[in-house]
């Protein structure tokens, strides 16, 4: 009766587990996986796991009295689990809990901000001989219900737990089980503000972490400078120690004095050779700038020449821009919310995963059912087939002893005329002779002895006939349990073969989701091509802008030789600009027209620029 009673709890226990879960994670997603103290699934899912921990526990006994408590095994993954240190250092610091069951809370409260809850239950389930000095057979933890709960928690770890321990009265909590959260329906929101709340969320906490990333970062550069300085200023001191010892055994005053004259010396020097300097600056300075309003008149003129074509040109620009950036905040919100699909979509992938291992193991559990169905079934075919054969030979000895009973029968009768016959006899001899009626009573006697051998005969042929239909009759029913039990395993065959119709439907829905990934990804590459070639764009465009404002306006006077064949400007040989460069040519070095993007038209341009803005427009046409 207690194994049956702990069997119940146990299976409640892990419906209540799964439906404070399945609870939890719903309303996590509608407030955007981040959870406080305050809320009340994370409080009924930490009393579920209480009641579950505390499931099967052994009494101890000492001094005080009896202690029933689940941070007992708790305290097992500190060594068998390193990592959990951190955490049994840290509950066992706090001054505030007393007791055993507050150190236990504050233990759980910090597993679960870890995210890490599943993975020490499981250390604790894999050593199972250190927890059967905890636990009793016939519990939670120590049969395969925990697995169960240690899988089930794995889904947590989605979730953001902000947890407080402090000014928390963790030792006095009662943990009771409020059964109204799982009646009432969980409220939907509408999907739009779900989704952007999550991302919100999402990226605030990116946020927060590269923000303490950086900070660490800075904090551990601030700490090595600070024992460099340290390093330094202790040389120091011992070089200023050096220096007053030394200055204490020798004359100090004549030591100064022939420092100080040779300081003010070379101070004199570099005074005069400053001097010098800013002469030599001043006049470069006044140099250049006349050279500079020189060069500032000429830019002038060119400036006032092509501002028109490029404040065309700039606007439009600037309006591809524009239109470049609004595509582009476009796209980037496209993929923030494709990578929040992604990362659902891999989370359910992983949770399909799970079940169809679990239904993988299932399939091999029933394959080996079958297996032993079928065994069973030969066993029993044998049996049949040996059952038959016995009723057959029974059947064949039943017909034969009917043929000797008919013999029997007939010789009866027989007999019987006999009687009669001699009866009469008798009667009309008695009065002939007494000799005669001597031998026929010897005779009468010894056919009464064999009509009494016969009877018992067929006494005992009776006997055996009704032994035998009782062996019929019982051959019989066992030929019915076999039908049932072939019938239902039947049955359990029809279920298997619904089973793997399910599994069917889960692998194309597992390939049906694979192609959407894909199909995603491909799209993602095609926005990145799409960005890449906008950036290509741009940079073009740069380049255009820094080649206009480089280049600078020739005057006539200035240039009285062709730059290109460097032949003298007469009346035959004119001079012309390069709209381009600026530089003035001859006409046979700038008979080539070009369409720039300053001027609407095509202008004359010279053959180098000519011959370079063709390589920059193939390159652009090929990329």
């Amino acid at each position: 009766a207690s194994k049956c009673q702990m069997m119940e709890e146990r299976v409640n226990l892990m419906h209540m587990m799964k439906l404070s879960i399945k609870v939890l994670l719903q309303s996590a997603l509608s407030l955007g996986r981040s959870l406080d103290a305050d809320h009340a699934p994370l409080q009924q899912f930490f009393v579920v796991m209480e009641h579950c921990l505390k499931h099967g526990l052994k009494v101890k006994k000492s001094f005080i009295g009896q202690n029933k408590s689940f941070f007992g095994p708790l305290e097992l993954v500190e060594k068998l689990c390193p990592e959990a240190s951190d955490i049994a250092t840290s509950v066992r610091n706090l001054p505030e809990l007393k007791t055993a069951v507050g150190r236990g809370r504050a233990w759980l409260y910090l597993a679960l901000m870890q995210k890490k809850l599943a993975d020490y239950l499981k250390v604790l389930i894999d050593n199972k001989h250190l927890l059967s000095e905890f636990y009793e057979p016939e519990a939670l933890m120590m049969e395969e219900e925990g697995m169960v709960i240690v899988g089930l928690l794995v889904g947590l770890n989605v979730l953001d737990a902000n947890l407080c321990l402090k000014g928390e009265d963790l030792d006095s909590q009662v943990g009771v089980i409020d059964f109204s959260l799982y009646i009432k329906d969980v409220q939907d929101l509408d999907g739009g503000k779900e989704h952007e709340r999550i991302t919100d969320v999402l990226d605030q906490k990116n946020y927060v972490e590269e923000l303490n990333r950086h900070l660490s970062c800075t904090v551990g550069d601030l700490q090595t400078k600070i024992e460099g300085l340290e390093k330094t200023n202790s040389k120091l001191q011992e070089e200023v120690c050096n220096l007053l010892k030394f200055l204490k055994q020798n004359d100090p005053r004549r030591e100064m004095l022939s420092a100080a004259t040779d300081r003010i010396c070379s101070l004199q020097e570099e005074q005069q050779q400053l001097r010098e300097q800013n002469e030599l600056i001043r006049e470069k300075s006044e140099k250049s700038v006349e050279i500079t309003k020189q060069d500032t008149k000429v830019e002038l003129e060119t400036y006032k020449q092509t501002r028109q074509g490029l404040d065309e040109m700039y606007n439009d620009v600037w309006k591809q821009l524009k239109e470049e950036k609004k595509a582009r905040l476009e796209l980037e919100k496209e993929l923030e919310l494709q990578i929040g699909m992604k990362t659902e979509m891999e989370i359910a992938m992983k949770l399909l995963e799970k079940d169809t291992h679990e239904k993988q193991d299932t399939l091999v559990a029933l394959r080996q059912q079958l297996e032993e169905v079928k065994a069973i079934n030969l066993q029993m075919f044998h049996k049949v087939q040996n059952a038959e054969s016995s009723l057959q030979q029974k059947n064949e000895a039943i017909t034969s002893f009917e043929e000797k009973t008919n013999q029997v029968m007939s010789s009866m009768k027989q007999m019987e005329e006999r009687l009669q016959h001699s009866e009469r006899a008798r009667q009309g001899a008695e009065e002939r002779s007494h000799k005669l009626q001597q031998e026929l009573g010897g005779r009468s006697s010894a056919l009464q002895q064999q009509l009494s051998q016969l009877l018992e005969q067929c006494s005992s042929l009776e006997k055996e006939l009704k032994s035998e239909k009782e062996q019929r009759q019982a051959l019989q029913r066992e030929l019915q349990h076999e039908k049932d039990t072939s019938s239902l395993l039947r049955a359990d065959l029809q279920q298997v073969e619904g089973l793997k119709k399910e599994l069917r439907e889960l692998q194309d829905e597992k390939t049906e989701l694979q192609k959407v990934c894909d199909e995603q990804e491909q799209a993602l590459q095609e926005m990145g091509l799409h960005l890449s070639q906008s950036k290509l764009k741009m940079e073009d465009i740069k380049e255009v802008n820094k080649a206009l404002k480089g280049h600078t306006w020739l005057k006539d006077d200035e240039a009285t030789h062709c730059k290109q064949c460097e032949k003298e400007f007469s009346i035959s040989r004119r001079k012309h600009h390069c709209r381009n460069c600026g530089h003035i040519f001859c006409n046979t070095c700038s008979s080539n027209e070009l369409a720039l993007p300053s001027y609407p038209k095509p202008v004359r341009v010279c053959d180098s620029c000519h011959t370079l803005l063709l390589q920059r427009c193939s390159s652009s046409t090929g990329s």
